[in-house]
């Protein structure tokens, strides 16, 4: 049987545990990656990602414009701490409170507890887990507010490459570690988004995004908050465009790309991607 998501900004709704919850989320707009810049850290709780495919969206747009940066780190992947909790399953698409698109073709998904979510600082990240019998790397799409420190919510699909579906609900251990993703990243406008209200998604990025800015003007760059449904969203708007977008990620990596033109509601791929495993 399959359940929708009824309520938006709640969370995944777990068939294998009992407890309530669902989720749905906006959707957003375009832009164009760089190369690495360097920086260092190391990621906590929320995290660094891991390895399934490519961020949410299939939908094209206009091209923006160069990028730059340095060198990046690579991803301490034996670094990453450990987590324990439980894994459950629910009716997952690939869509949820991260505000990707649903993903057919990619349903190694899940839905991060409440606690690790950290105000969708884990969507689009990646979580390699090892179960009772056996592993699989799911990428962040969705939250669970029942869920307890620890947990995890997957597809059926994914769970099934940990334990048998009918256990239902199983011991897990897992630890981030950089998505699996094909090409560069991509950005993406909310629908509604213009020069007075704007909010912007990154997608398709290797390790999870700790910081999104703006060049407001002759290189001053602004931060932008993000949303728990995973925008970040500037109230006042950034203007008209063309944009110069500063992503960083957990580890200190940064790309700058310049030239991004206003492109509502369209996913427009950059010209890099984070560093991957040292």
């Amino acid at each position: 049987m399959k359940l929708s998501h009824m309520v938006w900004g709640l969370g995944a709704l777990c068939l294998s545990c009992g407890s309530d919850g669902s989720s749905a989320g906006g959707s957003g707009g375009a832009g164009q990656g760089g190369t690495a810049q360097g920086g260092s850290g190391v990621n906590g709780g929320s995290g660094a990602n891991g390895g399934s495919g490519a961020n949410g969206g299939s939908s094209s747009g206009a091209s923006g414009g160069g990028a730059n940066g340095g060198t990046g780190n690579q991803v301490p992947c034996d670094g990453e701490p450990e987590h324990s909790g439980e894994g459950t399953y629910y009716d997952a698409d690939g869509s949820g409170n991260c505000s990707f698109d649903a993903s057919p073709n990619d349903l190694m998904v899940g839905a991060m507890n409440q606690t690790d979510y950290q105000e969708s600082a884990s969507c689009g990240s990646c979580a390699a887990i090892e179960g009772p019998s056996g592993s699989v790397t799911v990428r962040i799409v969705d939250r669970c507010p029942e869920c307890a420190p620890g947990d995890i919510d997957l597809s059926p699909q994914a769970f099934e490459k940990i334990a048998q579906i009918s256990q239902g609900r199983v011991a897990i251990k897992w630890k981030y570690a950089p998505c699996g993703v094909q090409g560069n990243i991509k950005y993406r406008f909310k629908e509604g988004s213009n020069q007075w209200w704007s909010a912007v998604q990154v997608r398709n990025h290797r390790n999870a995004i700790a910081k999104f800015e703006f060049d407001s003007g002759g290189g001053t760059f602004v931060e932008v908050p993000r949303e728990n449904y995973n925008y970040f969203v500037y109230a006042s708007g950034m203007g008209p465009g063309p944009y110069t977008f500063r992503i960083t990620d957990v580890y200190g990596n940064q790309l700058t790309d310049s030239n991004i033109a206003f492109a509502e509601a369209q996913e427009v791929a950059g010209a890099g991607q984070f560093p991957g495993c040292n």
